[in-house]
């Protein structure tokens, strides 16, 4: 071990008089070094401690159940002691297990106060939301005075566009279309693509026949550039053939594409959760059963760094009950 260094400071200061009293104090330049164990091992052994299951806790923290066991076994090393018994593909805390997880339950409680008061400060920040234009319109915008009613003091910018997200550089969370593979963001399924044909009431009343997906060859389709794939896949899900998905009107966005058959202009490829509101009311009607569910959905999604957020802790718990 090497020698400790040590540095000699004088102090010098006159009691009385002009008799000077000298001194000398020393600082060793060893620095204290507290016994911590990694914290990442030590956050997944609270998690575990608790639900007693690994693939609990890999559920909990995003993680794999694998990488759950290899985190418990580092801080088994670390502590030079087993922390839970496994059998039969079940887990027990030991003895020593169930003391260390006890004495660490005061820790943990005061790094989430002082985290909860570290993330107060930022209450005065608005929630910056980017959404799809439809999905904003149709979905988010109509259940968002009851958000504003829970929060009052919850200040939020929105943006929307047309285009998919590229990064979440400015926002704090978003919506939007995908499969839940972002890197570097959480991402939570927040409501299902269901496509199904929509029109109006006085459309399918309408002289011309509209009660087999065969007789949309004798209508308009109305679909957005945005996606223009929906009324293909569709057609070939249902195994419809001399219907041409090209023909009819195509629309910047699916909002003017389901304004167009509010006016009876034409059948519009409907997103269940889109047009719900509208079915449910009567202005638009679904003229066949079933619909197609595609493997893409609207996410939620944050980046990592904004879990414990409490502006967007708030929101990601309305939305997700919104959708439930």
């Amino acid at each position: 071990m090497p020698p400790v260094r040590q540095t000699r400071i004088v102090r010098a200061w006159a009691p009385s008089g002009n008799r000077y009293i000298v001194n000398p104090v020393y600082f060793s330049s060893t620095p204290f070094r507290m016994k911590l164990p990694p914290l990442n091992p030590l956050r997944v052994f609270e998690s575990a401690s608790h639900t007693l299951s690994f693939t609990q806790t890999a559920r909990e923290l995003h993680v794999t159940t694998g990488a759950v066991s290899r985190q418990i076994r580092v801080l088994e090393e670390f502590l030079g002691m087993r922390l839970f018994e496994r059998a039969s593909g079940e887990v027990r805390l030991t003895p020593a297990g169930r003391e260390y997880r006890d004495d660490l339950s005061g820790a943990f409680e005061r790094i989430s106060q002082a985290t909860t008061k570290a993330l107060s400060r930022n209450r005065d920040q608005p929630l910056h939301v980017w959404c799809q234009m439809t999905f904003a319109m149709r979905w988010l915008l109509p259940r968002m005075a009851e958000f504003h009613a829970r929060h009052p003091d919850r200040d939020a910018v929105f943006t929307t566009s047309l285009k998919q997200l590229d990064n979440l550089s400015d926002a704090d969370v978003a919506i939007c279309i995908g499969y839940g593979d972002w890197p570097g963001v959480i991402a939570h399924r927040l409501v299902d693509i269901e496509l199904l044909p929509v029109c109006s009431p006085a459309l399918l009343a309408g002289p011309v026949p509209l009660r087999v997906p065969a007789d949309l060859a004798r209508h308009t389709l109305l679909q957005s550039a945005a996606r223009p794939d929906y009324w293909g896949r569709w057609l070939a899900a249902h195994g419809v053939d001399g219907v041409d998905p090209a023909h009819g009107l195509t629309f910047e966005n699916v909002t003017l594409a389901y304004q167009a058959a509010l006016q009876g202009m034409g059948v519009a490829m409907g997103q269940y959760a889109l047009v719900a509101d509208d079915l449910a009311a009567g202005r638009l009607v679904a003229p066949f059963e079933g619909r197609l569910v595609l493997d893409s959905a609207f996410y939620l999604v944050y980046p990592e760094r904004l879990r414990n957020d409490a502006h967007v802790c708030d929101f990601r718990d309305w939305v997700m009950a919104q959708a439930a």
